[in-house]
């Protein structure tokens, strides 16, 4: 049976942190068993799950374009090709509720497998007639509908309290597989090659800084004969990280992760860098090899993404230290959503007026004409802030460049204040306009009821 051949090509366990030596979700290192019932997955079985999981999930869009190439009969047919494809496949073969259904197992997937990868990145990133090719700039000059100057000042369109912002990009080098198909010696050895890269920003005062693993003592050894890991830090540790934003959580409660091989091998090739004053960090062995971003507290949008930019070139300038990229799709990403800039630039904004019933439904509504996308204080499926503080992010990645998104978002977070001072009149005026009820006696009054603990 399929399911029988995806589960024991690629069976992933769930774990814990604290589980020391073996990584907790599985040995990715592959064996003979996995390779034979590799072997055993033909295009048919291929696309008569796939056939399945359609009738149930239409919007699931690597199913969709798996039976398109079935049926132009340009789905592999040799084993090797067939089971290559089937990796990057399997999350979406797995997952009936996926989306987009796929990652890219290496930063060639992109054109070595451009048959499939391209009919689902020109239906994701609406390309229709596939003749798009990815422009990386950062430079904000002669980009429309900016102030003069390019400052970017949230002082200038009514921002009195400082902003909460963020951006990052994901970023793969060319020397190591993605992350979906690592082993756990190449998660470790990865982490060694970004040792040395981390060992030039520590010693540079601008950065400074250190770095906090998760890679267990036996296991450093196993892969690297050093007797210990130099950054191990304990679970406690970890989880005061976690809760500060500043370390990323156990992939293995995402269903699409684990299925795609991301969330293996865990705590192993796991951890980050932090600079000095804490706003530059780099995360390695999440879902790409590595997430770098920066952050900060201010009013001005052009601090956080210049020196992101700066740091980027920094450390791309370090020995050994090469991004994986597409001549169509422009950075690489294990996810096709993501490619192209890799970034995600976010602000947290107070929308008292457009959350006013509890919920960020009005909010979602007035941005994504914008082009915005919002998103609880936490990340995607988390609450919006008590206050009414959304996040709030440009949805594009690829087919636009760095300075076009911050442009993006400074007009919309503008469009957005406006919308909520609208908002924010129409109240008044909806009370006044509300007819009168005459109070009930009192002795017929309903009692009041007590608000829940959490409102």
């Amino acid at each position: 049976e399929f399911e029988n051949l995806l589960g024991l090509a690629g069976d992933r366990v769930g774990g814990d942190f604290s589980s020391r030596g073996s990584g907790s979700h599985g040995d990715s290192s592959g064996g003979d068993g996995g390779r034979r019932m590799l072997d055993e997955i033909t295009a048919d079985t291929v696309a008569g799950k796939a056939e399945e999981v359609l009738k149930l999930n239409p919007d699931n869009r690597c199913v969709k374009y798996l039976l398109e190439m079935k049926n132009e009969g340009t789905l592999p047919t040799e084993a090797a090709d067939l089971a290559r494809l089937y990796a990057c496949a399997k999350t979406g073969l797995e997952n009936v509720d996926s989306g987009l259904g796929c990652y890219a197992m290496d930063p060639k997937d992109y054109d070595d497998l451009a048959l499939f990868f391209d009919k689902v990145c020109n239906d994701y990133h609406n390309n229709p007639a596939g003749d798009k090719t990815h422009v990386t700039n950062w430079s904000l000059e002669g980009v429309e509908g900016l102030p003069e100057g390019g400052v970017l000042d949230m002082r200038e369109i009514g921002m009195t309290d400082e902003l909460s912002m963020r951006v990052r990009v994901g970023r793969n080098l060319t020397t190591f597989p993605l992350p979906g198909a690592m082993t756990k010696a190449d998660r470790v050895n990865f982490e060694k090659t970004m040792q040395a890269a981390f060992d030039v920003l520590i010693k540079d005062e601008a950065y400074g800084g250190q770095v906090f693993s998760m890679t267990p003592n036996d296991v450093w050894k196993e892969v690297t004969g050093d007797e210990e890991n130099p950054n191990l830090i304990t679970t406690e540790k970890y989880d005061e990280l976690v809760a500060a934003h500043v370390m990323f959580k156990d992939m293995a409660a995402d269903p699409f992760l684990a299925s795609a091989g991301i969330a293996s091998d865990w705590p192993c090739g796991r951890g980050c860098y932090q600079s000095a004053d804490g706003g530059f960090i780099i995360w390695f062995g999440e879902e790409d090899q590595l997430r770098i971003m920066c952050m900060a507290k201010g009013f001005l949008l052009n601090d956080v993404f210049d020196r992101l930019n700066t740091a980027l070139k920094y450390v791309e300038g370090i020995d050994g230290i090469d991004f994986a990229t597409s001549g169509k799709y422009g950075y690489v990403t294990s996810c096709p959503s993501n490619l192209g800039t890799g970034m995600r630039a976010s602000v947290h904004v107070k929308v008292p007026n457009l959350t006013s019933d509890g919920t960020d439904l009005k909010a979602k509504e007035a941005a994504k004409p914008l082009g915005l996308s919002v998103r609880g204080t936490g990340g995607e499926h988390t609450p919006i802030g008590a206050d009414g503080t959304i996040d709030l992010s440009p949805s594009n990645r690829l087919f636009i460049t760095e300075a076009e998104i911050i442009t993006k978002l400074y007009n919309g977070i503008k469009l957005l204040m406006e919308k909520e001072a609208a908002a924010g009149a129409a109240a008044p005026a909806a009370e006044e306009a509300a007819p009168v009820e005459e109070a009930a006696p009192a002795e017929e009054a309903a009692p009041a009821e007590e608000a829940p603990a959490e409102a």
